[in-house]
């Protein structure tokens, strides 16, 4: 918590001109005062007000692979000791230890490499509690927003004692977003329908987002309008009646992979002709990205914004440009 330093309005001005007597008696009963007054404001005050600045960490251990990309990214990756078993990018970090992950932290791992700060999802309460008992720091992730990336990168920064590394990341994010923001001004809003997940080669199991959470807003960043955006949901299961009746202009399916040979990539894609009705598969624009970082709410993201804005108008963001 941030301290106000405010002046108490207690300060040590004379009783004005004139010689008369403040009201305050002695000078001793003055100081009485004054210390009674400091001890009423520090316990008013919020906890951890008055404790002094924490450490900087040099041990860091993270199970959040955006928040890992994030420490790299800002130039903290020296101090990264080990990552969950899900982190891929940047490629320093093949070469580090895994101690699990959401649900699958290997405690015992995270001990013995004697972390002096801990990247814990908000969710993970058990692992919080066991961190605690031994006194080890934790950072808590929670995603939200995409407008929580570029807030998390900077107070991430603030925690580790990186704040101008952070800002300036940061800032590098929400120009690029600017950048997008301001080519598609006044463009087309397409309805767009941005499938998640399904069951390869079939149209069963359609994982979609809905309107809430940082993917949802990348599809409004890049100029789509979410067909499920009136669902205030991060993601849900649609059936393919569901997605007849909601008619999206334009369909971006994510693959967290890099992609297969040509033939595979089309065979997904004619897999949609199995709903002839729907306009984006009448128009041939069903679109099929591929690449671990469309899913990482890390500083990727403009990565993935770009992508989405090149599918929706490439008129307006060619590709390669």
């Amino acid at each position: 918590m941030r301290r106000t330093d405010r002046d108490s309005g207690f300060g040590v001005r004379g009783s004005g001109p004139g010689g008369r007597d403040s009201g305050l008696g002695t000078r001793g009963s003055v100081r009485t005062m004054l210390a009674a007054t400091l001890t009423v404001l520090i316990l008013l005050a919020p906890m951890g007000a008055f404790a002094q600045p924490q450490a900087q960490p040099k041990r860091i251990i993270s199970l959040v692979p955006s928040v890992t990309e994030t420490l790299f990214a800002m130039g903290a990756g020296p101090r990264v000791a080990a990552v969950s078993s899900y982190d891929a990018f940047p490629p320093e970090v093949e070469k580090l230890p895994r101690v699990g992950a959401l649900f699958d932290p290997d405690v015992e791992r995270i001990l013995f490499l004697r972390p002096d700060l801990v990247i814990v999802y908000g969710s993970q309460t058990d692992l919080k509690a066991r961190l605690q008992r031994a006194s080890i720091p934790m950072y808590e992730y929670r995603h939200g927003s995409l407008a929580d990336v570029t807030g998390s990168i900077r107070d991430l920064g603030v925690r580790i004692g990186m704040a101008d590394a952070a800002r300036t990341l940061a800032a590098t994010v929400d120009q690029a977003f600017a950048d997008i923001r301001r080519r598609l001004k006044g463009a087309p809003r397409p309805k767009t329908m941005l499938v998640i997940g399904r069951e390869p080669g079939s149209l069963r199991a359609i994982n979609v987002s809905g309107g809430f959470g940082f993917l949802h807003d990348l599809l409004d960043l890049a100029g789509g309008a979410n067909v499920f955006a009136d669902v205030k949901r991060e993601s849900m299961l649609v059936s393919t009646e569901t997605v007849l009746a909601r008619s999206p202009e334009v369909i971006i399916e994510l693959h967290y992979s890099e992609p297969p040979v040509p033939a595979s990539v089309e065979r997904e894609r004619n897999t949609w002709q199995l709903l002839p009705g729907v306009p984006a598969v009448k128009t041939h624009r069903v679109h099929l990205l591929y690449g671990g970082e469309l899913v990482v709410p890390g500083p990727r993201v403009v990565i993935t914004a770009q992508t989405f804005a090149r599918a929706l108008h490439p008129d307006l963001m060619p590709w390669g440009k």
